[in-house]
């Protein structure tokens, strides 16, 4: 396909695309994070964690000027909605009662993986409507009953807007820096019920005789990673379901892009007994108006092999909060819904989906429920909002 000298094609995985280019391209995005990068995408398909037998059947999106990637975007067939953390169950549903067929659809998405960011990677924003378009046209003449851009940054909305597909809101909870100098410094921020339940949390933790240390990127021993992974896999059979992510996955990313990450443990007695896993990255921001870059860190998994009272909320906010404090992080995202988040001052933000349905029946209701949805998100912010555990 071309375009005023734009070529696009489509490519059935991610390794068929150069790391440096693509890698590139994230790198100038307004809100780029580390698992749109080359190395983790290529690590779930490799690992056999998103592949067509999965049910994630990959075909990346590029635009080319000349030999320049000036736009990408991951795409993947689904044949189900798991992995998503943006639920469609019912328009499934809906499709299925009328004899008409919702899967195979398209979604534009980090599998497995429910943080904000870019997903229409582009030059610029004109670039990234023609993006958006080939997408909708692509969805289209596959036949496609739908197409969904999961998680997106605001410009991805934008441009998904433009070219016709409906916002859909939800609501996570994250973590902004307001200067606190140490865990002390905010806790001083909360009011005093806030305040005094952190402590007697963090208390119980530590009178179980439990104590924690971290390890940063190349600093992860495989001996680290393969308890990870046996916590990880712990928390998801005591749910009644298998793990997404394999553990070749984890060594796959530990072995090609270790940076990103950084793992508590927890021990007891000199044994480990839980972990849990964050990753960092740097985006651009204009503060006081000089451009420049932040930190921002992004709960991913945890698990443990001993129940602790409280154990959870210290591996999984408590100690990442007081390591981000410490390094200089900005922001750190706690992850898809719970709102006991926000008793840990994980504040809500509004985040985005965009959304085409094929069939025009179909795409007026889903349009109306909606606008009817994002009215209902509205007033939940409002209500979160009177219940803010922070001072004043």
């Amino acid at each position: 396909m071309a375009e005023t000298g734009i070529i696009t094609r489509m490519h059935p995985s991610v390794q068929d695309i150069a790391e440096q280019a693509w890698n590139t391209l994230l790198d100038q995005q307004p809100h780029p994070t580390p698992f749109m990068r080359h190395a983790y995408l290529a690590a779930q398909e490799a690992s056999g964690s998103a592949t067509a037998a999965t049910g994630w059947s990959a075909r990346y999106l590029t635009q080319w000027r000349g030999p320049a990637l000036v736009a990408a975007c991951p795409v993947y067939l689904k044949a189900h909605s798991w992995g998503e953390y943006i639920f469609d169950w019912a328009w499934a549903r809906a499709h299925a009662e009328h004899g008409l067929p919702y899967y195979p659809k398209a979604v534009v998405a980090v599998p497995f993986t429910p943080v904000p960011g870019t997903r229409l990677m582009a030059c610029d924003p004109a670039q990234r409507l023609a993006l958006a378009q080939a997408l909708r046209d692509w969805s289209e003449s596959e036949g496609l009953s739908s197409l969904h851009v999961l998680w997106c940054a605001a410009e991805d909305l934008e441009a998904c807007t433009q070219a016709g597909l409906m916002q859909r809101d939800n609501v996570q909870f994250h973590w902004s820096h307001a200067g606190e100098a140490d865990f002390d410094g905010f806790l001083a921020r909360l009011t005093q019920d806030k305040r005094k339940k952190i402590r007697q949390e963090r208390r119980r933790v530590a009178e179980a005789g439990v104590r924690f240390h971290w390890a940063r990127g190349a600093d992860i021993t495989p001996q680290d990673w393969d308890f990870f992974y046996h916590c990880y896999e712990r928390t998801y059979l005591e749910h009644g379901n298998p793990p997404y992510l394999t553990p070749d996955f984890f060594q796959r990313l530990a072995h090609h892009e270790p940076e990103p990450w950084v793992l508590f443990t927890a021990e007891r007695a000199g044994e480990p007994i839980a972990t849990s896993l964050i990753a960092t990255g740097a985006q651009p921001t204009s503060a006081a108006g000089q451009n420049g870059m932040e930190t921002v860190a992004y709960g991913r998994y945890w698990g443990a092999t001993q129940r602790v009272d409280c154990l959870h909320f210290d591996a999984c906010y408590y100690q990442p909060l007081q390591w981000c404090m410490a390094h200089g992080v900005q922001r750190f995202e706690g992850g898809a819904q719970g709102e006991h988040k926000m008793a840990r001052a994980l504040l809500p933000v509004r985040t985005h989906s965009a959304h085409w349905l094929a069939h025009p029946a179909f795409a007026d209701a889903v349009d109306r429920f909606l606008a009817q949805e994002r009215l209902g998100v509205d007033r939940y912010l409002q209500e979160l909002w009177r219940h803010s555990p922070l001072k004043n």
